[in-house]
């Protein structure tokens, strides 16, 4: 490149640096060995030196790397090349700090990824491998900062020795078996319709309720059907769906607490549908056995070991696989059709041996007697539709494989509408045909032909019969009493056994792999505890062996049962419930109008959807009121356990959506509408730094916060180093997780600044939302503050003033022995389980703060820190014995943990803020914990007044509507306090002095501005009875208030630009020295309590 111009063709190039990846005997050029060495140039991500030239990677095109790697002279390039894989069996090229393979842009050298499918999969995406497109920080940060190591999608990056392992064994495994709309969804779903109603049930409730009703009873149940299928299909074509079927649809779509209590008894549901279909077909064996007198035992029993033996048949194919069970699908439907033509053909072909046993062929005597209802045995409308609905029940029977489908998005809507098609359109000409060639009472004599002296207007009288002894009960034959009326119309009656056997073995097989596959896909999810032994698969498709095992064994307690019409009642309501909320589930997600919220079907509509899950609710109690009411207790039981476990899931469900909905909704309505006094609400910031160091400052603010106002803990970071952001939002997961687990009603928020009061007036301005914001500042007391950096206290004491410009109210809280616990070991961690160090190593996490400044609010500004998470400090597994004060400070931090039992809580309502300081107390008697405390409340006044006060108190307190045990006036308040403690003061604020008096009056001036805290002789005269104050009042409190739980007192202003912010905090410091936990409370003075209504 030396001395010679470059074309344009060779403007760039990307110097690889490979190691050991050249070809044998090739010799790196100069030009490349120089452009390698300079450390400073190393130090960058990437250096652009010319265009690649192919022959410069000699043997890395053994290896395997994509051929246009090399030929595209533009193609993006980083300083090193590597192969990386995710698992799934191809090798791209990336660069060195990143999984990303960055591919052409438009023809210029640039790392950024044009978009790309894969960089939108999940982790584990069965089609296609994930990819991780360039990181912010990878575009945006400054060449020399290191990249931060986002590793593979879960934190974790295989070596190349895994990733061969991890290809190797795909390799072996084989591909997984994926079926299409046709063979997945259709077939399934038609097999499992055309169950065992078709066969021995239809032509019954055609007896039962006529042409007309059985008509209506399958548009009833289509039109649930119908709605349900449209909800479905809007659901799974609104992203990748998985295995899980509706138990997937349902918790993606409302989350785990409806989706786990769905899916348990829609799994069960599933599995009592095993049973239904192997009693009906066990019924249709054991009547073909009774015709040719072969029972074994008597009919019930010989139902139950057929049913026994044909579910070990069925259980074994399904272990088999998915393979062979398709296969056997497939068999199952040719007989089938086979069986529903030959019955259509037979009804064609009256013969005269059948007509004895009630059919004639088609007669319109026969369509018009039965055409209305004639329900017998206390059967009704809606037990008839009971009976019938369960054979509506088989449109999920594809869904339920949705892990099995090659594109379920697809399959699913176009395989289970026209299967609900197909079938209801052969129900409903069943229908028709039964009742317009059958009679409905056969005695199955040839010899009961009509007689001249018989007064007979039945239809089979038209037809020269006489069945009118059928009146009195006994008959065998017609659609009444003989289940097997298809078999006697069909052309060829074995052909409709062979039906009856396919339909309701194939509906029992559908089930009996749907049912252990919904069941996985809850117990992968980890929602109850104790199943997960039952997420385990085995083979290519991941089958669930021991949900089959499960599967089958409550099919065979059903199965004892024997009794089909007990059997399909019960599971009418479980399959309903599940329809309800598969079709509530669209209207919410609807309702909830979330962006994420996409189906490519689009054939829905959501009040159609809601109209449809009200439709199912009104069935499950038209059928059987009480078995309705089991199901929805059932749900809702498993609802509430579900939502006390909180399961740590994240689906993006519509319910979140709607809360959020919902939430920003009634933020902006709040916009609109002026506060009012009765409204009043404290909402609090807390300086608490991270949320466990501060436990009891903690516990008392959420006492008078939860369930009435807002709580923000917020924690202001001083750091020496440039941020990471990426660790900041982590530790901001971190904190609110740790909230919420603590069951802490409050936010949690962080700030970056130079010192407590930047951070501070950031954090007074900016948190909160439209009314939801913060109106009160609530602090920890500044302890060991005179063996600080005196700067420290000024800050500190700005802090309180800026809180007072901004209209804030302020709540300081001291406890003696302080308040900050992060630096002994051992407390409340804030790592979750997955971020723990291996066990062997004890972790504490401590705060960035000094121990010496340890219940300070935040870290001082001279204590700046590197760290920017709470440290993780590896300790030994014995631990170190506390010393006496830790141990005090522990028992302190959990004072307002426990229950306080009898007390009182004394409130020093001094001066008038606007009632914060009496509302406080209030609001904390409110709950449990304060209970048994009562109020006391001291003013000041005047001897001569002490009566008149008390008496003008009680009645502002009692138009107030607060309860108070006691008022204390303090006529002596203004007495002179005790000459040893004035001395203690005067020594207290010695060091602070600026001793004006003792230099000339330029270096005073001087050295007051340089150090604006120092207290000058003037200020100290002043207020000096302000200062005599303080002193008077810790002595009546120590007088008074000695034995309280809580004292809450009015907070001592201090005039801005006037007292010295040393005065300021020695004034706080002795009015609060030695005291019962004391919490200082200023309002802004606005009323904050009314007596009006």
């Amino acid at each position: 490149m030396s001395g010679k111009k470059p074309s344009l063709m060779s403007r760039f190039r990307v110097d690889l640096v490979t190691e050991a990846s050249s070809a044998p005997g090739s010799t790196p050029s100069p030009s490349s060995a120089e452009a390698s060495k300079p450390p400073e140039e190393s130090k960058s991500r990437f250096r652009i030196v010319g265009f690649l030239d192919p022959g410069a990677l000699g043997s890395a095109t053994d290896i395997g790397l994509p051929p246009d790697v090399f030929n595209e002279p533009d193609a993006a390039r980083s300083d090193s090349v590597s192969l990386h894989s995710t698992g799934t069996g191809h090798t791209h090229i990336s660069d060195s700090h990143s999984n990303t393979y960055y591919m052409r842009t438009f023809g210029h050298n640039t790392v950024e990824a044009v978009p790309n499918i894969d960089f939108y999969r999940q982790t584990a995406a069965p089609f296609g491998e994930k990819l991780s497109r360039p990181s912010l920080s990878e575009l945006h940060d400054e060449l020399h900062k290191g990249p931060l190591d986002d590793g593979l999608a879960n934190g974790e990056e295989l070596s190349a020795a895994e990733e061969a392992a991890a290809m190797a064994a795909k390799e072996a495994k084989g591909g997984t078996i994926k079926f299409g709309w046709v063979k997945g969804v259709l077939v399934r779903c038609m097999l499992n319709i055309w169950g065992v109603m078709l066969f021995i049930r239809m032509s019954w409730i055609v007896g039962q309720a006529g042409i007309g009703l059985t008509i209506a009873i399958i548009l009833m149940a289509t039109v649930v059907t119908v709605i349900t299928g449209l909800s479905t299909s809007a659901i799974a074509t609104n992203g990748f769906v998985r295995g899980g079927g509706a138990y997937y649809l349902i918790s993606r779509s409302l989350g785990p607490e409806f989706g786990g209590s769905i899916g348990l008894i829609f799994a069960f549901a599933n599995a009592v549908a095993v049973a239904m279909y192997v009693v009906g077909f066990a019924e249709t064996v054991v009547e073909m056995l009774n015709d040719v007198d072969a029972l074994m035992t008597d009919e019930l029993n010989d139902i139950r070991i057929v049913g026994t033996l044909t579910i070990i048949l069925l259980l074994g194919i399904s272990v088999a696989g998915m393979e062979w069970e398709a296969k056997a699908q497939i068999v199952l439907l040719v007989i089938l059709l086979a069986a529903i033509a030959n019955y259509f053909i037979g009804s064609f072909m009256s013969t005269e041996s059948k007509e004895p046993m009630g059919f004639f062929g088609y007669n319109t005597a026969i369509f018009l007697e039965n055409i209305g209802p004639d329900f017998r045995d206390e059967e009704t409308f809606f037990s008839i539709f009971a009976v019938f609905f369960p054979a509506a029940t088989g449109i999920l029977a594809g869904a339920n494989i949705s892990g099995d489908l090659a594109d379920p998005q697809s399959a699913i809507p176009k395989g289970t509408l026209l299967a609900i098609l197909i079938t209801g359109v052969t129900y409903v000409f069943v229908a028709i045909s039964a009742g317009s060639c059958v009679v409905r009472d056969a005695t199955g004599d040839l010899n009961d032909t009509i007689t001249d002296t018989v007064n007979c207007t039945d239809a089979a009288c038209t037809l020269g019969y006489d069945f009118s002894i059928c009146k009195e009960g006994g008959c065998q034959y017609g659609l009444m009493n003989d289940f097997q009326v298809m078999s006697l119309v069909s052309g060829f009656g074995p052909l409709i056994s062979a039906g009856i056997f396919s339909a309701t073995l194939s509906s029992a097989l559908a089930s009996l792999v749907s049912a252990p596959k919904v069941f996985q896909a809850l117990c992968k999810d980890n929602i109850y505890p104790g199943l997960g032994v039952f997420a385990k698969g085995y083979g290519r498709n991941n089958e669930p062996l021991r949900g089959y095992v499960l599967t089958f064994c409550i099919g065979l307690a059903f199965i004892l049962i024997a009794e089909l019409n007990i059997i399909a009642p019960i599971i009418s309501n479980f399959f309903l419930a599940s329809y309800a909320l598969i079709n509530f589930s669209v209207f919410h997600a609807s309702l909830a109008n979330s962006p994420g919220w996409r189906p490519s079907f689009k054939y829905y509509n959501m009040w159609v959807s809601l109209a449809g899950a009200i439709l199912c609710c009104v069935v499950m109690f038209v059928i059987n009121w009480w078995a309705a009411l089991v199901t929805l207790l059932i749900v809702l039981a498993l609802y509430i356990y579900v939502s006390y476990k909180k399961p740590d899931v994240n689906w993006g469900s519509s319910t979140q959506a709607l809360i959020y909905n919902q939430a920003l909704t009634h933020c902006l309505n709040l916009t609109g509408v002026e506060d009012h006094i009765k409204n009043f609400r404290p909402q609090c910031l807390v300086l608490i730094g991270y949320p466990n160091s501060r436990p009891a400052l903690l516990q008392l603010v959420h006492s008078f916060t939860k369930n009435v106002g807002l709580m923000v803990c917020a924690h202001i970071r001083t750091l020496s180093r440039r941020p990471n952001f990426k660790e900041l939002s982590q530790d901001h997961a971190r904190c609110q997780r740790w909230l919420s687990k603590k069951r802490i009603k409050a936010f949690y928020t962080s700030v970056i600044a130079d010192n407590l009061r930047h951070g501070t007036q950031f954090l007074l301005q900016a948190v909160g939302l439209g009314r939801l914001k913060p109106n009160t500042l609530v602090m920890g007391f500044k302890n060991n503050w005179s063996d600080g950096d005196i700067r420290d206290v000024d800050i500190y004491i700005n802090t309180i003033h800026d809180a007072f410009d901004l209209q804030f109210g302020v709540v300081i809280l001291r406890l003696q022995d302080g308040l900050d616990i992060s630096h002994i070991p051992g407390q409340d961690e804030l790592l979750s389980s997955q971020e723990k160090p291996p066990i062997g190593h004890t972790e504490m996490v401590v705060s960035v703060c000094p121990p010496k400044d340890s219940d300070s609010d935040s870290c001082p500004s001279k204590a700046t820190s590197n760290q920017s998470s709470p440290l993780i400090l590896k300790a030994a597994e014995t631990k170190s014995p506390l010393s006496l004060a830790d141990q005090r400070l522990l028992e302190t931090s959990l004072l307002f943990k426990k229950r306080q039992g009898k007390g009182t809580i004394d409130v020093w309502w001094l001066f008038d803020d606007g009632g914060l300081t009496l509302l406080i107390p209030f609001l904390l008697t409110n709950r449990n914990k304060w209970g048994g405390c009562r109020i006391r409340v001291f003013i000041g006044g005047k001897i001569n007044r002490i009566d008149h006060d008390r008496r003008a108190m009680a009645t502002l307190l009692s138009r107030f509507r607060i309860d108070f045990s006691d008022i204390n006036v303090l006529g002596d308040i203004n007495t002179k306090p005790k000459k040893h403690n004035k001395l203690s003061f005067k020594e207290l604020i010695e060091p602070y002095r600026l001793k004006e008096d003792d230099m000339e009056q330029e270096a005073a001036e001087r050295l007051k501005a340089q150090e604006p805290w120092r207290i000058t002789d003037n200020e100290l005269e002043l207020y000096k009875a302000k200062s005599n104050r303080q002193i008077r009042l810790n002595e009546l409190l120590k007088e008074h208030s000695s034995a309280a739980k809580l004292i809450v007192m009015s907070l001592p202003l201090a005039r801005k630009g006037t007292v010295s912010s040393a005065l300021y905090m020695c004034w706080l410091e002795t009015l609060s020295k030695d005291v019962p936990p004391l919490l200082l409370v200023r309002g802004n003075h606005q009323s904050v309590l009314t007596f009006y209504s």
